[in-house]
Formats: C-alpha cells, sequence, structure tokens
C-alpha cells in the first residue's frame, strides 16, 4: 500500500497529465489546464485514493473518482473566484483574472460536465451509489456557496449558521471523497458511513484553518490574499467569535469595520486582526479546530480491525491541522 501522501498525490498528477489536454477551442480548454496545472494540496483526491486502498481496491481504479472530486472542487473554485472578485488562487491569477468572467463561467461548466464523465467508466452496481453520492453532495456545496454570499448582507449570522454553511460548503466533498473511497475498496456501510462522518469534522476543522490563516497566514505560504475575508465582509468564525468575546465598544466597532469597503484595505485588516487577537478569538479558533480534530478521530474507531488504516488517517488529520498554507 501506498503510504506517503506525497506518493498518493504524485500518481494522481500522473493522471490528470494523462487525461487533460488542450483540445480546441482552446479558449475553452486552456484555462481548465490552467487552473488544474496549479497544484494545491490535492487533499480530496487523495482522500479517495487513500480511503479505496486501504479497502482493497487497486489504486488504478479510485483514480477516475478521484479525478470527478477534483475537477469538481476546482470547478467550484472558479465560479467562486468570481463571486468574491479573488484576484489569486494558488499565488497566481485566478481565471478570471488571467481571461475574463465570461470565459470563466464557461470553462466552469465544462469542468463540471468532466467530473461527472469520469465516474462513466464504473460498472452498473458501482456507477449508481457513486453517481447518487456525488451529485447530493455537489447540491450542498452549491448551496453552501449560496449561505456564504447570503451571509455578507446579513447583520445576525450565528455561529451555528456559519458552521452549517461550512460543513457544505467544504466540509461535505471530504465526507465524499472519503466514502467515495470506500465504496470503491467495497467497505461495509458502518465503515462508509464512519469513513464520511471522519471527512465531516475533519472539513470543519480544515475550514476553521484556512479562516485563521486568511487573517494569520505567512502571504508567501498561504497562496492567497492574506485579509481577503476581512476585505470582503465574510462573517468567519474568527469574526463571529469575536463579537462574542469582545467588550460593547469593541464589538461595535468590528461591526462598522465590516460594513465599509475602504479604497485602501490594509488598514482595516491590520485593525481586524488586531481585535482578533485582543478578545481571544484568535486562540479560541484554534481550540476549536483541535476539537474537530479530536471528534473525526474518534470516528476512526468504527475501524478498530484496521489498524493500518487508523494510523494513516489519523496521520493525515494531523498534517492538516499543522498546516500553514
Amino acid at each position: 500500500m501506498i503510504e506517503s501522501v506525497d506518493l498518493y498525490r504524485q500518481a494522481f498528477d500522473d493522471y490528470l497529465g494523462r487525461i487533460l489536454h488542450t483540445p480546441q477551442p482552446a479558449g475553452l480548454y486552456a484555462p481548465i489546464d490552467y487552473i488544474m496545472g496549479l497544484g494545491g494540496k490535492r487533499m480530496r483526491p487523495v482522500l479517495v485514493l487513500l480511503s479505496g486502498e486501504l479497502f482493497g481496491a487497486p489504486l488504478e481504479k479510485s483514480l477516475p473518482a478521484a479525478a470527478a472530486v477534483e475537477i469538481f472542487h476546482n470547478f467550484s473554485l472558479v465560479h467562486d473566484d468570481i463571486m468574491d472578485a479573488a484576484p489569486l488562487r494558488r499565488g497566481q491569477q485566478t481565471v478570471h483574472r488571467k481571461w475574463d468572467a465570461n470565459t470563466a463561467i464557461l470553462s466552469g461548466d465544462a469542468m463540471l460536465i468532466k467530473a461527472y464523465q469520469q465516474l462513466d467508466g464504473y460498472e452498473p452496481d458501482l456507477f449508481k451509489p457513486l453517481t447518487r453520492l456525488f451529485s447530493r453532495t455537489a447540491l450542498e456545496v452549491c448551496e453552501g456557496q449560496q449561505y456564504d454570499m447570503d451571509f455578507e448582507s446579513r447583520d445576525d449570522v450565528t455561529i451555528a449558521e456559519y458552521l452549517r454553511m461550512i460543513e457544505f460548503k467544504t466540509a461535505v466533498l471530504l465526507g465524499c471523497a472519503l466514502q467515495m473511497g470506500a465504496l470503491i475498496g467495497g467497505a461495509k456501510k458502518a465503515e462508509q458511513e464512519a469513513l464520511y462522518a471522519f471527512g465531516i469534522q475533519l472539513g470543519l476543522a480544515f475550514q476553521l484553518q484556512d479562516d485563521y490563516l486568511d487573517v494569520f497566514g505567512d502571504p508567501e505560504t498561504f497562496g492567497k490574499q492574506v485579509g481577503g475575508d476581512i476585505i470582503e465582509n465574510k462573517k468567519t468564525y474568527l469574526y463571529l467569535r469575536a463579537l462574542e468575546l469582545a467588550g460593547p465598544g469593541d464589538a461595535q466597532e468590528l461591526r462598522d469595520l465590516y460594513s465599509v469597503r475602504p479604497i485602501d484595505p490594509q488598514p482595516k485588516v491590520n485593525r481586524v486582526r488586531k481585535l482578533f487577537e485582543e478578545c481571544g478569538a484568535d486562540t479560541r479558533t484554534r481550540e476549536q479546530i483541535e476539537s474537530y480534530t479530536a471528534q473525526a478521530f474518534d470516528h476512526l474507531e468504527v475501524l478498530s480491525g484496521k489498524g493500518k488504516a487508523q494510523e494513516v488517517l489519523r496521520a493525515f488529520g494531523e498534517w492538516l491541522l499543522r498546516r500553514d498554507f
């Protein structure tokens, strides 16, 4: 069994290189090659491959499902970047900046179709549950993005609502990746459900880590614009927790800062970061990340007869917790 995340990632990238090409019209396919070629953590396809192999599936059998998940994920990023007016993705220009919004929309649509095409080769008994899980997840990701956009214009977002949003927008795709691999490997229903739940908790931790790095990360390693969530007035866990912890004056200042979009956003970003630190929202967010990671590990107890599987998945979760990008 391949035990190194780097080796899984390399196997996936090799497969991606075989299936991606730039036919005509180049204006449609070149942006797809571009966004897929920017790399990224490849966390979702790695989870498909890892889960499949842990349950005995040959790596080659899981690769198409891994590609479906990763192509869909990148499709959602292309469209999300348009909605967020984001200038950078993985340290490079976003597709709509490098080309234009119309090109990004159409190339994104083609990516969604290509994602589903990757599932076409599975036998009917496997194709049906894979496609059902994938379609449910894809719709939930869209629902999560809508909640995210709705929250930008609301002043009454609760922490529970925010957590529900990131569960749909981020965590369900991790759960889907793990369950797809388990399905391909012939795992029992209880094992599939445990891996899905593991993915949900890991996804929540991952997104809170992403929120944290958006404010406190190193621009050299983060790959996106640090402070982007603050600039876009996104009600992240950090912001919502700060409103709970801050005194009345600081809480009102935060609300005021999140009601404006100055031409030069840096002073706003710096002040919000300071307020997060002064009230302890940064520390509470780190504690919540660790809590979700611990809850994720609890779900691995269902795999009591598969010590190696538990060990590899736990190591992957710990790696995510330590990441700085």
